[in-house]
């Protein structure tokens, strides 16, 4: 499964669409983990548990995304885009990573 922010694939003609293909990840953070990210805010530096928490949810929404595709009958996903959002509970107590990929399903020749 070829998955591409750009609009086609050089050197590859698109035969067929086949829809707009999405996936979703979302992700609970913990008390712990918000925490440390939070102390690190202060003094600077990189959160590496927050890190891993983006590439997850991007790998699962991707996944998820490219499943639909050749559920449609794609080999390819083309015009990806990504977005992120950090989901928290009315309190402030929780908070939740939000990680969505939609694009166009193709076939590719």
């Amino acid at each position: 499964m070829i998955i591409t922010t750009t609009p086609n694939v050089e050197g590859r003609r698109i035969v067929a669409y086949h829809g707009v293909v999405t996936g979703e990840a979302i992700l609970g953070t913990n008390v712990f983990r918000d925490f440390f990210a939070s102390i690190r805010d202060i003094v600077g530096g990189r959160s590496g548990s927050y890190e891993k928490s983006l590439r997850q949810g991007r790998e699962l929404a991707l996944g998820e995304m490219g499943d639909e595709a050749q559920r449609l009958g794609g080999n390819a996903v083309v015009g990806v885009d990504l977005d992120y959002e950090n989901i928290t509970s009315g309190n402030g107590s929780s908070s939740m990573l939000m990680v969505v990929a939609s694009g166009t399903a193709v076939t590719l020749e």
